[in-house]
Order: C-alpha cells, then structure tokens, then sequence
C-alpha cells in the first residue's frame, strides 16, 4: 500500500471493518485490504491492513470469521519511529518460520517514506492453543526522507534453499530485498544490504509499483507486484504484475524478456465489470492446489474494499493464470 494513496484506503477500509463480518453462508466476501494467507490445521487465517492487524479465518476460503487483532494497541517504539503514525498498521505479511509464525508488518503514514518494517512472533495462529501468544520483535528496516530513495513497508519473506530474504518497497524507487537471518527475522547486516528487484519503467508518472510477494513455483521464483494506483474505490485502476527468475535474488524478467528492473511485469489480473482495481496480493501453496488472494473495490458495493480467493493455475510454459474468483453461496 502507498503512503501517497493510504488516507482513501483507510476511509474504505474503516467502513468495511465497521460492517458486521461474514460468517458461514452470507453471500458476499470479506472486507480486506492487502491481505496475507497462512493455513494452520483445518483454517485459513487471513490477516490484513487495520488498526493492531485484521485477523480473520476460514475453512473453505469463502465464509470468514473476525478472529480480532494481532495487536490491542500499536507497540511503543512505532510512535517514535514515525511520529505521524495513526495506528493503523498496514500489509501484514505471515509466513512460517523454522516452527514459529512470523508476521511483518508496516508502519508509515500518508505521504511520507519515514516508514519502518516491524515483526511479530507466534507458535500459533489458533486463539485457543495455549502457544498462541504474539511477541512484537520490533523494528526490521526502516527509511528515512533525505537519505533513502526507498520507502521500508509492503514486506514479504521468502526463501531458497541458502536462506532467507525480505523482499519490501512502495513507489519512490521501487521494490528492494535484504537478506534475512532467520534466527531473528531481521536484516543479516547493519546497515542492511539493500539489493534492486524491480521498478517501474523510466517516464512512468508517480513510479507507481508496490506490494511485492515472491512465490516458488517448479524451477522459478515468480514477483508479483501491483502497478498503479490503488486506494480509489471504483476509480482504482491497480493490477497485478509478474516476472520470474531462476534465482531468488534475480534478475526478475517478464515473459517477454524485459527485466523487472526497467518496467518489465507481464500482467496477471486487472479490473473488469464490477471488479476495480484487483491488487495487494499474497499466495498459498495448499496440497495439491495454488491460490491468489488479493483485494480489489466491489462496484456492487459502492467501492468497497473486499477480499477475493482465486485459484492460481500455470500456463505450459509456467506463467502464473489467476482464474475465477471463488464465489460465496447464496443464504
């Protein structure tokens, strides 16, 4: 999510969260915006942008249940290091790690890269496990005005077989990755090392590109990022991008060769009819199944920022196909 387009999405983000959440049978999808997806047992537990972290679960990726907020207040230390943090923490991003849950989150505040990453530990996504306890680890990475020409939210964890990294970044120059210690879940050096993944193209108003999350698939990492401008309700013209590479590290391209690097993303799902501005995605490796999730602004509900499940399939020659959105049942 962008710090120059976030006050539009909280005001569409407050209303949602202020409706009654759907529960088993009710026919229309759950509030959300920039969601991440983790399985835990028999639930898919959602988490997304909202004051203290909106957790909600499923077990069919259709009818979700509040579950209620990672966080009852922010942390201390995220007032000081953003002194114009409201509260509301955006693009959690949940992964397991070496047996525990991590999740990242950002903190940052409207037209501003003074922005950190944060994390949060758990041994449990499930409220009734006696393991389930949140532990904030504090700050990750932080950007500062002046000195970066980067903006330190969006995150995303991944990995390959030599280890870990934190891929992040929204607008200014573009999507950034840094090695990771998993041990911590924090940078491996001090300062980090901080490596370009992908950027817009040069002559592209607004360098709008955000919102990356790196997926393994067969012999590639595959970055999906959002391009253009979110946080719009119907007016939102977001989209989701894609280039792969054989590394984790990169270098991304698209499926027409153009490196991600220099604007290169070839394009997996944008809007069309009532579905504005699709964007801000995550994905799950679920058994034998992939699946997109994302939000997008439901013209059927005036603008609304809700979730959408997808099936994630793969072409012959292994580009990423987003397919129908899962549907709720009528009641």
């Amino acid at each position: 999510m962008t710090a120059r387009g976030i006050t539009a999405a909280l005001v569409l983000c407050a209303a949602a969260l202020a409706l009654p959440l759907p529960v088993a049978g009710l026919d229309y999808p759950a509030p959300a915006h920039d969601p991440s997806i983790a399985k835990e047992g028999e639930w898919y537990y959602l988490f997304s942008t909202g004051p203290g972290i909106t957790v909600q679960r499923s077990r069919d990726l259709v009818s979700w249940q509040l579950v209620g907020s990672v966080f009852r207040t922010p942390p201390a230390w995220t007032y000081k290091e953003v002194p114009r943090f409201d509260g509301t923490v955006w693009a959690p991003d949940i992964s397991e790690v070496n047996g525990r849950w991590y999740l990242y989150y950002a903190i940052s505040s409207f037209g501003s890269n003074q922005s950190c990453i944060g994390l949060a530990v758990s041994a449990a996504l499930d409220p009734k496990s006696p393991d389930y306890r949140w532990e904030d680890q504090g700050k990750v990475i932080g950007s500062l005005p002046r000195r970066d020409d980067w903006n330190a939210i969006d995150p995303n964890i991944a990995h390959d077989d030599a280890g870990y990294c934190l891929v992040f970044g929204s607008f200014w120059d573009g999507i950034k990755m840094t090695p990771i210690d998993p041990s911590t879940g924090k940078p491996k050096s001090d300062p980090p090392e901080i490596l370009s993944v992908a950027r817009r193209a040069p002559g592209v108003s607004g360098d709008p590109i955000e919102a990356p999350f790196i997926f393994r698939h067969a012999d590639y990492f595959y970055l999906f990022v959002s391009y253009d401008f979110c946080c719009r309700g119907i007016r939102s013209d977001y989209k989701i991008a894609v280039g792969r590479s054989t590394q984790i590290t990169g270098p991304y391209s698209d499926r027409d060769g153009t490196p991600m690097t220099r604007g290169g993303g070839t394009v997996v799902l944008e809007g069309s009819g009532d579905v504005h501005g699709p964007g801000h995605n995550a994905a799950l490796h679920d058994g034998d199944k992939d699946w997109l999730v994302h939000h997008m602004y439901d013209g059927k509900r005036g603008g609304m920022a809700v979730l959408q499940v997808r099936p994630l399939t793969w072409s012959d020659d292994g580009w990423p196909v987003a397919g129908p959105a899962l549907e709720a049942r009528k009641p």
